[in-house]
């Protein structure tokens, strides 16, 4: 009822992606097995924390609570556009658009959010070793998830009032493959300096905030690394940080070259490659990432197969 009252138009045409028509099936099966990636890759690190007794820690606390965050960030999209790429319908009805565009800021806010959580765990654990446990009790782990959860609700659904409020004309195609908040702008008859001014105020404490705070955890880790007279423990901080900063960069990195750091030619395939990145790409290499790099959750699925093979040989 919202969208028939304040806009003329009742859906929207997703572009999608600039693909050849003879390359559409190669790109769908790649898209999709990206996709199956990242689902299984997230739902294993999520099962094994889990069942894993020795994981139950606040670092794969939020570990796990960002792990689901990744599988909906990239549900948000991809099942959307690879049903496109499949039926040749670009369409996607208003209020579908705006339901969409929620989930994406909700779930990007969090995993942001999670980021800096998990910055400030190493920085507890790493400067302050003998008070970690003091510190990071259940309770502030609780609530630093539930704040996380909390404040991204109230983001996103603030950017999509503000969206809802305005109206749309003849003009409904999206040159994206989701329903992106700039796009959807640009495509406003009414006034948006409202929402431009919400945007430019809030990106700065969503995102400009959080980074600031990761950047801020790990100087004070790297200035107290360096206090650290052996190589040893210097190798030991930087292997239990090397996987959060690998997911931060790609995080951020694909982020800051999209929106901070745009060029005069910028194109619409450069924002697609990039929005790609950072939600397609980047939650199927954080699995990896954790996985590969992390002793921990190499144990944890070595202890899970042995029990079920010791429990299938009884």
């Amino acid at each position: 009822m919202m969208g028939q009252n304040q806009t003329s138009i009742s859906e929207f045409l997703l572009l999608g992606l600039p693909i050849q028509p003879e390359q559409q099936n190669l790109f769908y099966a790649l898209f999709l097995a990206m996709y199956l990636t990242t689902l299984l890759g997230n739902l294993l690190i999520i099962v094994l924390i889990r069942l894993d007794s020795h994981l139950h820690t606040p670092m794969y606390l939020f570990l796990s609570n960002l792990s689901f965050s990744d599988l909906c960030f990239s549900s948000v999209t991809i099942p959307k556009l690879l049903q496109n790429m499949q039926d040749q319908d670009p369409s996607i009805p208003y209020a579908d658009c705006l339901t969409q565009m929620y989930f994406f800021l909700f779930f990007g806010d969090l995993e942001s959010f999670l980021l800096v959580a998990m910055a400030y765990d190493r920085y507890v654990a790493i400067c302050f070793p003998l008070h970690y446990t003091a510190i990071m009790s259940p309770m502030l782990c609780l609530a630093l998830v539930a704040l996380s959860w909390v404040l991204t609700t109230f983001h996103a659904m603030l950017h999509t009032l503000l969206m809802a409020r305005l109206c749309f004309c003849a003009d409904n195609v999206i040159p994206h493959f989701f329903c992106d908040m700039s796009a959807l702008l640009k495509l406003a008859c009414s006034d948006t300096r409202v929402n431009e001014l919400v945007i430019f105020i809030m990106g700065g404490l969503i995102l400009v905030i959080p980074f600031l705070l990761i950047l801020g955890s790990y100087a004070r880790i790297v200035s107290s690394i360096l206090k650290v007279p052996s190589s040893k423990g210097i190798c030991k901080a930087f292997s239990t940080c090397g996987s959060h900063l690998s997911v931060v960069s790609l995080f951020y990195g694909t982020i800051i070259g999209l929106y901070f750091c745009p060029s005069a030619n910028s194109s619409t395939l450069k924002k697609t490659v990039m929005a790609m990145m950072y939600t397609v790409v980047t939650p199927m290499l954080n699995p990896f990432i954790y996985s590969l790099r992390n002793r921990d959750m190499k144990g944890a699925l070595g202890r899970i197969i042995h029990q079920k093979k010791t429990f299938l040989s009884l």
